[in-house]
């Protein structure tokens, strides 16, 4: 790659919390109506990781008012004010297109990782 373009692509990469697909995350993103600005919440379910480097994207699903809703967040938008990770899960697929065809509180449950109280106790510890 250019070296050019490498340096301006480095100073557009943000520092973001590290979150996986299954996670739940709350996403501020910035909105501008008219002359002002507010930040509006999305939470939800990240369901899709794509792409890489400045290019790189995630999806989140959540359920309003019994529809399911997607959206598609650049991850070093300068629109996103910040990102919060709500609760992480255990799942073993890249990708959570199935959850698409579910339907109630089925659509939105990922198994929730469990932190084992040795575990915990063996690492604070060290």
């Amino acid at each position: 790659m250019n070296p050019i373009i490498k340096e301006i692509t480095a100073a557009q990469i943000r520092n973001v919390p590290s979150f996986k697909v299954g996670d739940g995350v709350k996403v501020h993103t910035k909105v501008r109506e008219g002359d002002k600005e507010r930040v509006q919440l999305f939470s939800g379910i990240v369901i899709a990781r794509k792409g890489h480097g400045i290019h790189e994207t995630f999806t989140v699903r959540r359920i309003s008012y019994g529809e399911g809703v997607e959206r598609v967040f650049p991850v070093n938008s300068p629109n996103i004010e910040k990102i919060e990770v709500d609760r992480e899960s255990e799942i073993g697929r890249a990708r959570l297109y199935h959850l698409r065809d579910l339907k109630g509180k089925a659509a939105m449950q990922v198994n929730v990782k469990r932190y084992d109280s040795s575990a915990a106790a063996e690492a604070a510890k060290a």
